[in-house]
């Protein structure tokens, strides 16, 4: 068993598929990292750091029995579990990925609009750390829970990849009974050549590389552990970045809604709701980062122009002073609000 995974995870089509895998890993990730970063603080400074790491390292353990749960009953997982047929007003087949897909956008939806109104309404956004304070269990689940909403996108699209085309042997009532490592054509050649009982013949069918897939969510999950505390601490020292990410959480929450009714086939008024494509949301994330850069470039431009002013018309030291405690305290954010 143990030389069959060492010989996929070291051929070269393995290793490709690895890296790719990586790779899909990484860009799905950011936005889980960031949701762990902002839950976190909610524990204080002192436990933040606890809280990052213990809520990582169960969550790569839960997506890892996960995985091989989806593998293992994915074509259950599909099964309409009930629907609503209110014709003209609302329809849908809702499955078990379906929900979870759904349930966990709302939720990533209600705590990005939670946080954005909190940073809105407090007096005091320098010493705030958002929202109510929860113990550390209740962040560790919470990170765990959400870390597990975000394994279905990446796990389905890992099986995207990590795959190879076999053969399935079926009988004649079209239970699967073995699986041939090859083409349907191949296998029906082997059939002829080896006949096994009960079999009538070969249909396609596909053999997930499971251990792959665990071998890049185990290094992604250490990954995410090393950079956790780096990403939280840069958020804390550059308050205006935290509403860009803010904003992004909750174009990810809206991306996983909008998975979800897809793939329970929601109608609204006989509208077909569609699923966001990442290329969509890729674009719409990119020009937020660009609009908040050029955002805060002008916005800093405005303020040393000031400083100038109030230099030109012989202003106290003391004055100029205060414009650029004020704008280091107070710099730009997403949007051209300031903090």
């Amino acid at each position: 068993m143990l030389g069959e995974i060492m010989t996929e995870v070291f051929s070269v089509s393995g290793l490709f598929t690895l890296l790719m895998l990586l790779m899909l890993q990484a860009v799905l990730g950011f936005d889980n990292l960031l949701y762990i970063s902002i839950e976190s603080k909610r524990v204080g400074e002192e436990k933040a750091p606890m809280v990052r790491q213990w809520g990582i390292g169960l969550a790569v353990a839960f997506r890892i029995i996960l995985l091989f749960i989806i593998v293992a009953l994915f074509d259950a997982l599909a099964e309409p579990l009930f629907g609503f047929h209110l014709t003209g007003f609302f329809e849908g087949e809702f499955t078990f990925q379906s929900l979870i897909t759904l349930a966990g956008g709302a939720f990533i939806i209600y705590t990005a609009i939670k946080e954005i109104t909190h940073l809105l309404t407090v007096d005091h956004i320098e010493h705030s750390e958002g929202g109510k304070a929860k113990s550390v269990m209740q962040a560790i689940t919470l990170i765990v829970a959400m870390n597990l909403v975000f394994s279905f996108d990446s796990i389905l699209s890992a099986m995207a990849i990590a795959n190879v085309e076999v053969a399935n042997i079926v009988s004649a009532s079209g239970e699967v009974i073995d699986t041939f490592k090859g083409t349907v054509t191949d296998c029906k050649s082997a059939l002829i050549s080896t006949p096994i009982e009960g079999a009538v013949g070969c249909r396609p069918g596909k053999d997930y590389q499971v251990w792959l897939m665990a071998i890049a969510i185990i290094v992604s999950g250490i990954v995410m552990a090393l950079m956790a505390d780096a990403v939280a601490e840069f958020l804390k020292k550059n308050r205006m970045y935290e509403v860009l990410g803010l904003f992004i959480l909750f174009l990810v929450g809206v991306l996983l809604v909008t998975e979800g009714a897809h793939l329970a086939h929601m109608k609204l008024f006989t509208f077909t709701i569609e699923a966001m494509s990442k290329s969509s949301f890729y674009l719409v994330i990119f020009v937020l980062v660009v609009t908040d850069i050029i955002s805060t470039n002008y916005q800093k431009r405005l303020w040393r122009q000031r400083e100038a002013e109030l230099q030109a018309h012989g202003e106290s030291e003391s004055v100029v002073a205060a414009v650029d405690d004020e704008m280091d305290r107070k710099p730009p954010i997403f949007t051209g609000f300031r903090l």
